[in-house]
């Protein structure tokens, strides 16, 4: 982990690339140097049905979620969100800027006890750093 999941409306198709969104995200996560090359996943969810405020179809929203593992303290998750959610707030300037547009980042800690993982992308990385 940290896995990014972004729910977004589907009238922000026509006005943003949500492949670059994914890379800006994961290129700002791994800035952070708190969380592991290997475990980063970032994903975009267009939400084809949606109703926000007043019903007014042009506008559009982006919420965003981080699923992260324990073991990292309240300060390191604040400056990482931080960071990630500058960078991804930054690139969504101009959404901003020409239509009413709702931007949302929240954090959740999975219990280790209760998540299960199989991974083999970190033994992958690390063969390459030592090959490279």
């Amino acid at each position: 982990m940290p896995h990014f999941s972004i729910e977004y409306s589907a009238n922000l198709d026509e006005r943003l690339d949500m492949a670059e969104v994914c890379e800006i995200v994961r290129k700002a996560a791994g800035e952070t140097g708190i969380f592991p090359i290997g475990g980063i996943r970032v994903r975009a969810i267009r939400c084809e049905h949606y109703a926000i405020a007043d019903g007014k179809p042009d506008y559009g929203f982006l919420a965003m979620l981080l699923r992260l593992g324990e073991g990292r303290d309240l300060a390191a998750r604040q400056r990482a969100g931080e960071h990630v959610f500058k960078a991804l707030s930054a690139h969504l300037d101009p959404i901003f800027a020409s239509s009413k547009f709702a931007l949302s980042f929240d954090m959740q800690i999975n219990d280790a006890a209760t998540s299960w993982k199989r991974n083999n992308i970190h033994d992958a990385l690390k063969a390459e750093a030592s090959h490279g």
